[in-house]
């Protein structure tokens, strides 16, 4: 009873979120809402040491978030508040790794979104250890990117709500190890090709995670319920140590992602469509004429928010709206795709990655420039984790090799990656096959593979190619191919490929194969399988013959012609990990 008598409960507890201004941080703050909690933006120091809980969601690199605190005097007062470890705080991916001592990563040169450093860079200091880079040639590819588990070292009740076998959402290329120093931090631990590292921490009421819980589906809802609860009855700092068997490991799932092809009608209405080798107007004489154009309309297979809702309920690991039509458009105005990403975000606890326009531009009517930075700044503020660049990329590419290999720090790629980091960035290849008879019939500069003897090849029975690389949609071909363009875009800094095949799109005969192969095999940063699924068997084929991490489709799912589920399932029967969908709150 309250003091004036009243059955009234008292309010909540008010969660200050400190926003430095990185990345998307709107999901945390709608992940705190659809948790029922209020919150507040911490805008001046003075404001953390006052706070009642402090969030502070991390994204990009160590030096850039350690750069940012400093530069708004953040760092001394939350020193301050994290010192006895009795404040309420949760801090989440680059939040857990600025706790620690130093860090490798520069956020300077090299690989975009950081380099490795001979002189690690200072972090707040309340944990001890230095957080370090995976070594691709230890765990294989880099960043790890996915759904994995966790194995508990306490007993705590952030965990009250989740059980110990859902998996959450990773998304990192730097890790800390797991030393004697820290040992008793340790609030859960994750195996990555074999390597053991920190995945939380806790001590006191001081939390943090290296896993992003508001990607994590229900069960990221669930984590941060327990941990607010948790502040608001005074239970957070009764963690406790637990037995913890030395052969634990815990698996990265394969990832089904599905994605959206978003572009206006010819009545200026957005609308998800699908293409057939990338036209996605009706066949006119077929299936209808646009009284618009007087052509066949654009394919209407529904409203974006609500399909990408009903798929996030479905199990989708991942959601990735393609906006293709904004070559002809400036994304900085494009406010109905930017309402999009806000509106899904309020109610999808999935990574979601946008594509589409991601360069920079000339506004035509104020003839400013707008930098590739900031119109992937908008993008994530508006609720995207990751951006597909397309056809920027083959040209950045392009001008890598012509370059002799050297960056020139001015490319989409290498300015967003060196600010969020290079596991925000996909590149997204459309290739499409050329046929040879003979090896040397293609210029050495190409990378030729033989076709295996269940692929159909070439229409004059040939049995060699290589993927030529396209621009605008797939209209416009160059001189440069997909195993190449893939490597350029990993020197520049991009952290995944989304590699698609004009030929096998919308054909419903499954993945391409050898592109899969050729690609996967070139590169150290995962790769994503796209264009031609059109039954779950489609799926587990890709990834038991390659070293895919992710397999997208989006025609199958948007027809209805095969469910999330019934994929999963038969990767399941055919020993393929996939994650376990949690989709209603626990009591």
């Amino acid at each position: 009873m309250s003091s004036d008598g009243s059955d009234k409960k008292p309010p909540k507890l008010t969660v200050s979120l400190l926003d430095y201004g990185a990345g998307n941080v709107r999901s945390v703050r709608n992940a705190i809402a659809a948790c029922g909690y209020a919150l507040i933006d911490i805008t001046e120091p003075s404001q953390i040491l006052t706070a009642e809980c402090i969030v502070f969601p991390g994204v990009g690199s160590f030096g850039s978030a350690m750069s940012v605190l400093k530069e708004k005097g953040y760092d001394g007062p939350l020193r301050e508040y994290l010192k006895d470890c009795d404040r309420p705080y949760l801090g989440i991916c680059l939040g857990m790794q600025t706790l620690f001592e130093s860090s490798e990563e520069t956020g300077g040169e090299g690989g975009g979104g950081g380099s490795s450093s001979s002189d690690p860079l200072p972090g707040l200091g309340a944990v001890p250890g230095k957080v370090i880079r995976f070594d691709e040639n230890q765990v294989g590819k880099v960043p790890h990117i996915g759904w994995n588990g966790r194995i508990r070292h306490q007993d705590s009740p952030v965990f009250r709500h989740v059980d110990d076998d859902e998996e959450v959402y990773f998304v990192h290329s730097y890790y800390a190890p797991i030393t004697e120093e820290n040992r008793e931090w340790v609030l859960t631990s994750t195996t990555y090709g074999g390597n053991r590292y920190v995945s939380s921490v806790q001590r006191g009421s001081v939390v943090a995670t290296q896993f992003h819980p508001e990607k994590s589906g229900t069960t990221g809802l669930n984590f941060v319920r327990g941990f607010l609860e948790a502040v608001e009855n005074r239970t957070l700092s009764t963690s406790a140590p637990i037995p913890v068997d030395p052969a634990a490991s815990t698996s990265l799932v394969k990832r089904v992602v599905v994605a959206l092809d978003v572009r206006s009608n010819d009545s200026g209405d957005l609308v998800v469509t699908k293409g057939d080798q990338y036209d996605v107007r009706e066949n006119e004489r077929r299936e209808g004429v646009s009284s618009v154009t007087g052509r066949g309309g654009v394919r209407n297979l529904g409203k974006p928010v609500a399909l990408a809702r009903r798929y996030y309920d479905e199990g989708a690991d991942e959601i990735a709206f393609l906006n293709i039509t904004s070559f002809r458009s400036c994304v900085i105005g494009d406010l109905p795709m930017l309402q999009v990403l806000e509106e899904s975000s309020k109610s999808i606890f999935v990574p979601l990655t946008v594509g589409g326009g991601i360069r920079s531009y000339k506004d035509p009517e104020s003839d400013r420039v707008y930098s590739a930075l900031e119109v992937a700044s908008r993008y994530f503020r508006a609720g995207a984790d990751k951006v597909s660049i397309g056809s920027d990329a083959v040209h950045a590419a392009e001008a890598y090799v012509n370059g002799g290999g050297k960056r020139t720090g001015e490319t989409s790629i290498e300015s967003i990656s060196i600010v969020y980091g290079v596991q925000a960035v996909v590149v997204s290849i459309d290739p499409k096959r050329v046929y040879a008879k003979r090896r040397e019939d293609v210029d050495p500069k190409h990378f030729v593979v033989e076709l295996e003897e269940d692929d159909a090849g070439g229409p004059e029975g040939e049995r060699f190619c290589w993927w030529q690389c396209t621009v605008k949609g797939g209209r416009e071909a160059r001189d440069i191919c997909a195993v190449t363009v893939a490597k350029a875009c990993e020197a520049l800094g991009a952290g995944e490929i989304m590699l698609n095949c004009i030929d096998m799109d919308g054909q419903c005969d499954g993945y391409d194969i050898p592109l899969m192969t050729a690609v996967g095999d070139a590169v150290n940063i995962p790769v994503i399988a796209s264009s031609g699924a059109g039954r779950p068997d489609h799926f587990t084929e890709v990834f038991q013959r390659t070293d895919v991490k992710a397999a997208l489709a989006a025609g199958m799912f948007h027809r209805k012609e095969v469910e999330i589920e019934e994929v999963k399932a038969h990767m399941a029967e055919n020993g393929v990990p996939s994650r376990r969908a949690t989709t209603a709150k626990k009591a």
